[in-house]
């Protein structure tokens, strides 16, 4: 049984292996945490070897161990175009999926969340490229969001959410694309919460 404490920090190494591929230092926890020296992070790594959730790598960093990255891995299911409405997700098979750690994106529910293909380049201003993968959640989305969206029950696109005149309109982020003005319907599919980078850069 893990600590409130424990629990936080095991969150922060995973956050961060899973982001840039190795685990944060013992100064960076101490940082991140507040701590006044580094020997308080140090006897909260300690327990949570002891616990068997951590050990320590010849670098003397503290790292996941392989058990646990896999059981905090998600499979994202990725989709080539958006689905035609929420429902029709289950019934629709992905391209693919993605295995990957739903803590990089700070998501509490990540069976909520989905990936789209991107096609095109009306959102390269927002640095989301032709080819890379938007991940995106099934929640209620507001006025500033990137949001995946049916319009007037036909056309299927990525782009910002805002309103003008109290009335939905999408945004794209790129000046050559004209703004969408819904006509008889708009369906917000997903909200976007982040990108897996597959375009040349």
């Amino acid at each position: 049984m893990l600590t409130e404490k424990q629990e936080a920090i095991l969150d922060f190494i995973r956050s961060v292996q899973a982001e840039h591929g190795v685990p944060p230092s013992t100064r960076q926890i101490q940082r991140q945490f507040g701590y006044s020296s580094q020997n308080a992070a140090m006897n909260h790594l300690r327990a949570l070897s002891r616990k068997g959730h951590l050990h320590q790598n010849d670098g003397g960093t503290w790292g996941l161990k392989a058990s646990e990255v896999q059981a905090h891995l998600f499979e994202l299911p990725i989709y080539g175009t958006i689905p035609a409405g929420v429902p029709s997700m289950q019934e629709q098979q992905p391209k693919e999926k993605i295995g990957f750690n739903p803590a990089i994106f700070r998501v509490k529910r990540p069976e909520r969340l989905w990936g789209l293909e991107v096609h095109g380049d009306s959102m390269i201003d927002a640095h989301i490229l032709d080819g890379d993968i938007a991940v995106l959640e099934r929640r209620e989305a507001k006025a500033g969001d990137i949001v995946a969206a049916l319009v007037d029950e036909s056309t299927t696109t990525l782009k910002r959410l805002a309103y003008v005149r109290g009335k939905p309109v999408l945004k794209p982020e790129n000046a050559r694309f004209a703004v969408i003005v819904p006509q008889t319907g708009l369906e917000i599919q997903g909200v976007f919460v982040g990108l897996i980078g597959r375009a040349k850069r």
